[in-house]
């Protein structure tokens, strides 16, 4: 064999284990460049499962909201009431920004945060599940505006309430049942 076709082979040799090697570093690491966002139903349940403490629950979306840049999901997680809340990025995609859940509640209220001018820019969401026996809520904001809200009882559901502008972070609640008795209030 002569020396040409020597080099040739160590060339080709050399030119499989590069491309090789360039397959194996791309493919590993558009796994670890991989972003789940949550700009889908199916996406934003993966989100969930990825997020440590919610890797091995069950997930069901309730609700699914999008308020300016944000988005926020009310769902529960092993049939405990919670939401997450997404912002939109720069190219569009959804990022998770926050995640709450209430074991052993089947009643939750959630204080959200619209933007980042907290103080005008409240919500309540309110996500229950088949086990919820609150029928009414009255709530109070700080400058005696009264609030009542109606729910169906022993429904999986998510309620917004809107709280109004200049108002305290201070509520007094009152939960009533389908006949009207007094539960809790605070």
């Amino acid at each position: 064999m002569d020396i040409s076709k020597k080099n040739k082979i160590v060339y080709v040799l050399i030119a499989v284990i590069l491309i090789t090697m360039i397959v194996i570093y791309f493919s590993n690491s558009s796994n670890v460049l991989y972003v789940l966002y949550g700009n889908d139903k199916e996406s934003i349940q993966e989100v969930i499962k990825s997020i440590e403490g919610y890797e091995d629950e069950s997930v069901e979306i309730l609700e699914i909201k999008d308020i300016n840049d944000a988005r926020i999901v009310g769902f529960l997680s092993n049939n405990n009431p919670a939401y997450i809340q997404f912002s939109k990025n720069q190219k569009g995609n959804y990022e998770w920004r926050n995640i709450e859940k209430q074991a052993g509640q089947s009643f939750t209220t959630f204080l959200i945060h619209k933007s980042k001018d907290e103080s005008s820019n409240l919500k309540f969401m309110i996500v229950t599940n088949q086990d919820n026996n609150i029928a009414k809520m009255e709530l109070e904001v700080v400058n005696k505006q009264l609030i009542e809200q109606e729910f169906s009882v022993n429904q999986k559901s998510v309620t917004w309430i809107d709280i109004p502008k200049d108002s305290s972070l201070v509520f007094k609640y009152k939960y009533y049942d389908k006949d009207g008795n007094l539960l809790s209030a605070n």
